[in-house]
């Protein structure tokens, strides 16, 4: 067996793992950062609850209880890590609101630290800016809120499973809408 055999195999099973790791990411996410009224987690978790309730589509879905999972490596660019972290399994407009959501969440706050809260402005034309302002809007900033219920991580699991355990690279669900340079740039 040559080395590239033996590495393949150990690969798949590290492959295979990807929803796991996943799971396991996320439940560090209780403990990423303090200060704040809710944990990670539990934002993640209100605000996938939310867009449960709205109907979207489960990639959707997935891609919002994970939009900070890299929050701790990368906190001021945890939107572009953890676009960059499933981008082989999620379609390009999914990508890009989790990509750009960093740039419009600053819409709240930054002219509070003395950045440019309209920097959302230069995507306006965009083909998803709608969509990444309905994620910032509907479901992301107002879900820092104790009170409201969610679900738990398990529920969430067999959707983390299903999307997360297919092949990458799939050209129906990878498309090269998002490599533009408006995307690049971000």
């Amino acid at each position: 067996e040559t080395n590239y055999a033996l590495l393949q195999k150990l690969e798949q099973s590290l492959i295979s793992a990807l929803p796991q790791r996943i799971v396991s990411a996320l439940e560090t996410l209780e403990y990423s950062i303090s200060g704040c009224q809710v944990s990670r987690l539990s934002h993640s978790l209100k605000t996938v609850a939310l867009s449960e309730q709205d109907s979207v589509d489960i990639e959707l879905i997935i891609a919002l209880l994970i939009h900070y999972i890299d929050d701790h490596l990368t906190l001021e660019k945890h939107s572009q890590m953890a676009a960059a972290t499933i981008r082989l399994y999620f379609n390009s407009e999914v990508i890009c609101v989790l990509q750009m959501h960093g740039v419009f969440q600053m819409y709240c706050y930054a002219d509070k630290i003395e950045q440019n809260a309209c920097e959302r402005e230069r995507w306006r034309e965009h083909q998803w800016f709608a969509s990444c302002e309905r994620f910032r809007r509907a479901w992301d900033k107002a879900l820092f809120d104790p009170a409201f219920d969610s679900k738990t991580l398990s529920h969430f699991t067999p959707m983390i499973n299903e999307i997360l355990s297919r092949v990458a690279f799939v050209p129906h669900v990878i498309s090269r809408d998002c490599s533009g340079p408006q995307v690049d740039r971000l």
